[in-house]
C-alpha cells in the first residue's frame, strides 16, 4: 500500500475542484485498489444537496471520484501525467439508503479497477458508513473524451 494523502493532494489530481472535491483523504491505495475517507456528505452546502439532502445516488460521485484519484495515482507511479476522463456509465448500482444523514461518521469508500486499458477503465466502487454498506455499483471512465462529441 502507498501513502496517504490529505485534500490539498487530492484536488491536483482531479478536475473537481471547491466544494466539488468530495473527498477528505486517501487511507492507502495500491495498483488496482484505493480507500478514501470523506465528511462532505455533512456540509450545509454540499454542491448535490437538493430539497435540504443528499440523495443516496450522489454517493456513485464519490465512487467515481476515487475512482479519478486511483487513475492519476498511478499513472503517476508509472512516470505517466494523469488522463483526463468521462465518467460514461455506471452500471450495477444499488442504494441501500433513501438519503444520507448528515450525522454520524464519515463516509469510507472503495473503488477497485477491475479493467483498465489506453481507452478508459471500469471500476467497481463501494461506499459505506461505520461498516454499513449506502451504496455500490460499477462506473465506466472513458479518457480523452471531449464533451459534445
Amino acid at each position: 500500500m502507498n501513502r496517504a494523502l490529505d485534500r490539498a493532494a487530492i484536488a491536483t489530481l482531479i478536475p473537481h475542484a471547491g466544494a466539488m472535491c468530495l473527498l477528505d483523504s486517501v487511507l492507502d491505495w495500491d495498483a488496482t485498489r484505493i480507500r478514501a475517507r470523506s465528511t462532505s456528505h455533512a456540509r450545509a452546502d454540499h454542491p448535490l444537496r437538493g430539497d435540504g439532502a443528499l440523495h443516496a445516488v450522489h454517493l456513485c460521485e464519490y465512487g467515481a471520484q476515487a475512482a479519478a484519484v486511483h487513475g492519476a495515482l498511478v499513472a503517476r507511479a508509472a512516470g505517466d501525467a494523469p488522463r483526463a476522463g468521462l465518467l460514461a456509465a455506471l452500471r450495477e448500482v444499488r442504494l441501500y439508503v433513501e438519503a444520507v444523514d448528515p450525522a454520524g461518521t464519515a463516509l469510507d469508500i472503495e473503488a477497485e479497477c477491475l479493467l483498465a486499458d489506453d481507452h478508459g477503465a471500469q471500476y467497481a466502487f463501494r461506499v459505506a458508513r461505520g461498516g454499513c454498506l449506502l451504496a455500490g455499483g460499477r462506473a465506466t471512465i472513458v479518457y480523452g473524451a471531449v464533451a459534445g462529441s
